[in-house]
């Protein structure tokens, strides 16, 4: 495993104004699960402060009257039904340059997670994680600061987005370190499919309170989740133990095996590797690089399925309010508020997708296969939301569910960094350029990139078969075991 080196630290000083909570008063078993909630609390607020531009879109671009009418008669007096929308984003190009808006955060995003994960490996990741938590909600305020003081420049709005992306880098390499340094590999597959759900609970949080205060203004919907992070971070700061050694636990060599470097390429508790393995206790063991992570066994295989699978996700991050706002369900268009409250509907399932994809991986011990069978199924799931979610909400919310269900689902089994960020990046800017043309080509795009995803998979799932058929075992066999 990759190599991390261990910082002599100091307990967080909120233990100081509360010692119950220190050992010998607390087991071990308390402090793992209390690092798992700040932890999950941490990234689920980085998440809730993406949401914003998701739910805003369809406010700053212009929209035509009978669009506008429609919303007002089903939501009874929509406040917001004379809007415009809102320089530069009124004009034709409106959609593209939200989609480049969304570029730039993530290439940024992704560009600092590389960066992120050695710099977190050589400072406090407890103060690391707080600036950009702190950092993060900062730009996200002055974002929705941009409403209040009549911001219309693009520029201006480029440049909070990439700095924005750059504190929000922070946040994975840290919490998933912070994680690894506490929990062992055993049943990680259903351990960390609940604990990426932080992702989905995150965009339930960022959608609800964003679309809940639209009708005071855009602005305060990047002005309140800014500050929930900022709040949230405060926590971290003065309770987050980042090593079990700080509080006198000293774990066994196999309890520190999901211990990883910070995550600079591959997430190694997510992603499979049984052979070319370099063992972090090994003596003159070091810390694997870049390229040389690269060459271990399948790791290119999932960095770009999931590079795709990302791209389709990232789709939805971004897009899906704007999509529900632009779509008439039942013969109506929806009110800005209401559609961005519907679209919450995508991370539930996107919970439950994790959850069960992570305890499925732990039955069968195979989770490429699991993978690529929650890919398949998003195919056709797609497809249904797309012909049938117009039919009426609850239609639409059945078939959103069941696509955030199957698109997240494979989230809980492996990540990387970089690569799959990209894809991420590409997705949202893709949409901005493609919707203009019809919903069907952004549809396409999304089944085209699962497909691919698919492919890129076909040569790990043979190989999983075929150790466990070397084993001795078939697939199934594991459940029985169970």
């Amino acid at each position: 495993m990759m190599h991390l080196k261990t910082l002599a630290l100091a307990p967080p000083p909120g233990l100081s104004y509360f010692p119950s909570l220190a050992s010998p008063q607390k087991t071990l078993k308390f402090h793992q699960f209390f690092v798992l909630l700040l932890t999950f609390i941490a990234y689920a607020a980085f998440h809730a402060s993406r949401k914003p531009p998701s739910i805003v879109k369809s406010i700053l671009t212009h929209e035509t009257l009978a669009a506008n009418a429609t919303a007002a008669f089903n939501s009874g007096q929509d406040p917001l039904r004379n809007q415009t929308g809102w320089a530069p984003f009124d004009g034709p190009r409106g959609p593209h340059r939200l989609g480049e808006l969304d570029l730039v955060f993530l290439l940024a995003y992704a560009i600092g997670m590389y960066f992120s994960g050695h710099i977190g490996d050589s400072i406090d990741l407890r103060i690391f994680l707080t600036v950009g938590m702190v950092g993060s909600g900062i730009f996200v305020i002055i974002f929705g600061l941009g409403y209040f003081i009549h911001l219309h420049s693009f520029g201006a709005f480029l440049f909070i987005q990439v700095v924005c992306g750059l504190f929000q880098s922070v946040g994975w390499p840290c919490v998933v370190s912070v994680v690894g340094n506490w929990f062992c590999k055993a049943k990680r597959g259903l351990i960390m499919g609940v604990w990426n759900s932080h992702m989905s609970v995150g965009n339930i949080i960022g959608s609800l309170v964003a679309s809940s205060v639209l009708g005071y203004g855009w602005g305060w919907s990047f002005v309140l989740p800014g500050i929930f992070i900022i709040l949230v971070a405060i926590f971290v700061y003065l309770f987050l133990v980042v090593n079990p050694e700080i509080m006198g636990f000293v774990l066994s060599r196999e309890e520190v095996e999901m211990s990883v470097e910070g995550m600079s390429l591959v997430e190694p508790e997510k992603v499979e590797i049984d052979e070319g393995v370099v063992d972090s206790e090994d003596e003159g063991a070091v810390a694997i690089g870049f390229l040389e992570a690269w060459r271990l066994p399948h790791v290119g295989s999932y960095a770009f399925c999931l590079f795709f699978s990302k791209l389709v996700a990232y789709t939805f991050l971004y897009w899906l309010p704007f999509y529900i706002r632009h779509t008439a369900v039942d013969g109506v268009h929806l009110s800005h508020k209401t559609a961005g409250i519907l679209s919450v509907v995508f991370d539930i399932g996107g919970v439950f997708g994790g959850i069960s994809a992570g305890l499925i991986s732990d039955l069968i011990e195979a989770r490429a296969i699991t993978s690529v069978v929650f890919l398949i199924l998003s195919i056709p799931a797609l497809i249904f939301y797309r012909l049938y979610g117009s039919i009426s909400i609850f239609t639409n919310a059945i078939l959103m569910f069941a696509s955030g269900l199957l698109v997240n689902g494979p989230y809980s089994l492996i990540t990387t960094a970089v690569a799959t960020d990209l894809g991420g990046a590409l997705g949202p800017l893709l949409a901005g350029y493609i919707s203009t043309r019809g919903w069907n080509s952004v549809f396409f795009m999304l089944i085209v990139s699962i497909s691919i995803a698919v492919v890129l998979l076909i040569h790990v799932v043979k190989s999983e078969i075929k150790g466990k058929l070397n084993e001795g075992k078939w697939l199934w066999s594991s459940i029985i075991a169970h």
